[in-house]
């Protein structure tokens, strides 16, 4: 079972969702809305092929939000095209219609994504070294043992090997990573893939500091996973 923070209202209205695929492929097309909240949306006729956590934008009128994906629905079912979202940046405004006033709700979301890890919302300096030589400075939004998601505009390839410092206040802690999927213009992906005892036992440790708010519900799809 889980819990949304906001009521939602059934309510369909045009939007175009735009990003990256799971294959890599940009994409920008037309969609409809089936019910919205002040933090989230359910959208349905969603044909391109999206991975959990991965961050799409929304455009409805001339305002335009980011939200990561949190559901999709399974093939061959009712829901089959249809995604839910969470939005990234609730501050903005993005609907032109009335909303429901902030109460909670029961939900229990269609599908559940099962990790191995637990995700933690966070906002950590890390600096990232290319094989190439350059360098460059973003910011880690959320983190576990075996990967982050780093808010930065440069475009790292899919599957591009990397050098990261997490700052956790005056120390760092070092790994070497592969960018696991991105967004152009939003952020990247990473999963560890060689990381000292010393340094993981850093990471836990700041993980061990942070508040169980912190913590990103886990969800279950079978249609797609991302397992950082």
């Amino acid at each position: 079972m889980g819990r949304r923070s906001q009521p939602r209202k059934p309510v369909e209205v045009p939007v175009r969702i735009f990003g990256t695929d799971s294959h890599g492929q940009v994409f920008s097309e037309k969609v409809t809305t089936v019910n919205v909240s002040r933090n989230g949306a359910e959208l349905a006729g969603v044909r391109p092929a999206l991975a959990l956590d991965e961050i799409i934008g929304l455009t409805y009128g001339s305002n335009r939000v980011h939200f990561r994906v949190k559901w999709i629905g399974e093939p061959g079912t009712a829901r089959a095209g249809h995604v839910g979202l969470l939005n990234i940046a609730p501050e903005k405004p993005l609907w032109d219609f009335e909303l429901p006033a902030a109460i909670k709700d029961d939900y229990e979301a269609a599908s559940v994504e099962h990790r191995k890890n637990v995700r933690y919302r966070c906002q950590n300096s890390i600096e990232i070294h290319t094989p190439e030589g350059a360098s460059f400075w973003g910011r880690v939004a959320d983190l576990s043992q075996t990967g982050c998601y780093v808010e930065i505009p440069i475009p790292f390839e899919l599957g591009k090997k990397l050098k990261i410092g997490i700052w956790f206040g005056q120390t760092k802690a070092w790994a070497e990573a592969r960018v696991a999927h991105q967004t152009p213009g939003v952020g990247v992906g990473l999963m560890f893939t060689e990381i000292s005892e010393a340094d993981l036992g850093q990471i836990r440790g700041y993980l061990e500091t942070l508040s169980p708010f912190a913590r990103i519900p886990s969800r279950t799809s079978t249609s797609a996973q991302r397992k950082l």
